[in-house]
Order: C-alpha cells, then structure tokens, then sequence
C-alpha cells in the first residue's frame, strides 16, 4: 500500500474521530445553565490548556517555542477558528440544533469553493454529489423543525460555517505550519475576546467547571487537535463532507443522554448523511487502490 494511501486513510480516521467529538457540544452545553459568553470562556481556557499541555509532552520545549512564535499562517487558522467558536455556542443557544446542523452540513461546499478560488483545488464530482446528498439529509431533519427560526441564532451558525470552511482551506494550505499551536491559540483567544462580554465567570459552581473542563478538553481540545491534523491529509472538501458526520450524531448524544427520541424525519435525514459519507469514502478508497495496482505491479 503507497504511502500516501496511508496518509489519507489516517486523515479520514482522524476526521472521522473529530467529528464525534464536535458532535456533543449541545449535550454540553444543555447541561450547562450559563449566558454563551461565560461559556466560551470557561471551554476556552480548559480547550486551549488540554492543546497546550499536549503540545508539552509530545514536542517538550519545541512544542511550547511553536505556540508562543506562530507564524501568520498560524495566526490565520488561529482567529478563524475563534471565529468559528465565538460564533458556535450562541447559535446553538439562540436557534434549534437542526438549524445549525443543516447549516454545518453546508460546508463542505463553502470549502470546497475556497479551495477552488484560492488553491485552484477541484473537488471531484463524488465528492460533490455525496454532499448533496448529505444536504438534502439534513435538509429532513430540519423540515420537521415547528416555528420560524430565530434570525440571530441562524446568521451566526452561517458565520460559523464560513469560518471552519475557511479555516479547512487555510490549513490544507499551510501544512508546514503547526497547526496544533494554532488550534491551542484560537482557544485563548476565544477566552480573551469573551471576558468583557461574560457575566457570569466567577459564579460558576463546581459542578459547572467539572462540566466545562470535559466540554474544553474532549469537544474542543480534542476535536479541534484531531481536525487540524487529519485537514492536511485531504482535500478540503472530503475534510469537511467527513466532518458532517457530526449533524446525525449531534442529536444522538442528547436522545442518549435526555431521552429525546429523535423525529422519523431525523433518522431518516441522519441515515441519509451517514450513507453519503459512508459512500464516499467507500469508492474513495476502491479508487485509490486501483489506482495504486498497476504501480505495485
């Protein structure tokens, strides 16, 4: 098997491990009775100290010099993703999960027109039609939402959208850079921009920081560290269409935690995101193996 098979199955796993970590930011955050600001405060610094102290144990002093002297390239992923994260959690406050998970299964699209204006990167049209699908997916889920949707809550998961979108680009770009530093930066930079904002940080009480460290440390620090690395072994297009994995799992961890069964029209939307994603990567990797014969050969 080539070596860049291994890498791209490796970015996929990576990805894939990602996304179920993105994916339970509404269980936490229903379990957490705080204003978004506070929050994204609490999440940030425990996010970014878990990436800070990964950074120091697998890199030592080396890892530590990468945070404190990011490049611009580092810096750029770094406020995307604040971006995205500032923007995150008031939307998931502010409008129904179905909303921003129809939004979030957007992406791969957002990014793979990027990558197209900045990079010149085509997206094969399995990639394409495998999105579609997943849209169309979600696109269930959401129709069975009742009411109007709250404006505020949908421009900010819009926002959000376009930031990871950007920020899969710019990483696919820089793969030199030290992305992990990047990834722990954004979260300080995410607790810097909330504390004038934040009401409510020195009322939190102990159950709330137990709460806020496994929301820092598994949701954001671990997602966000998987997602950075698997982003430089894809397209930026298939990153984003693995991570809509995410919108199906989104309702699953509050249906296991809250005994909300999701809608007929969820199962069947989810089912459909699954099999896009499941599909895609399934004739991905067929295609790359016959590609590889007759150079083994």
């Amino acid at each position: 098997m080539s070596d860049p098979h291994l890498q791209h199955r490796k970015g996929v796993a990576l990805i894939v491990a990602a996304a179920v970590a993105w994916s339970t930011a509404p269980f936490f955050t229903r379990l957490l009775h705080l204003d978004s600001w506070t929050i994204l405060f609490w999440r940030g610094l425990f996010g970014g100290g878990f990436i800070a102290l990964i950074l120091a144990l697998t890199q030592g002093r080396a890892g530590l010099r990468s945070l404190m002297g990011m490049k611009r390239s580092g810096w750029l992923v770094a406020g995307l993703s604040t971006l995205g994260m500032v923007a995150f959690i008031p939307a998931l406050q502010l409008t129904s999960v179905a909303n921003v998970a129809i939004i979030i299964a957007v992406q791969p699209f957002a990014a793979a027109a990027i990558a197209w204006i900045w990079l010149r990167e085509p997206a094969s049209s399995r990639t394409l039609v495998a999105s579609l699908v997943a849209l169309i997916g979600v696109a269930i889920i959401v129709s069975g939402v009742d009411g109007a949707a709250d404006y505020r809550g949908v421009g900010l998961a819009c926002l959000m959208m376009l930031a990871i979108a950007a920020m899969t680009v710019a990483i696919r770009r820089h793969r030199e850079t030290p992305m992990v530093a990047a990834a722990a930066m954004s979260n300080f930079l995410g607790s810097l921009v909330s504390v004038p904002f934040a009401s409510g940080i020195g009322s939190v009480t102990e159950t709330d920081i137990l709460v806020l460290a496994l929301f820092g440390f598994f949701q954001v620090g671990m997602g966000l560290t998987l997602f950075t690395l698997g982003s430089r072994m894809l397209p930026s297009g298939q990153a984003s269409l693995v991570a809509t994995l995410e919108t199906p799992l989104m309702p699953f961890w509050v249906w296991l935690a809250f005994q909300e069964v999701p809608a007929l029209r969820a199962l069947v939307g989810g089912a459909l995101v699954i099999g896009a994603v499941v599909t895609d990567l399934v004739k991905d990797n067929r295609q790359r193996r016959e590609a590889a014969k007759p150079a083994t050969s």
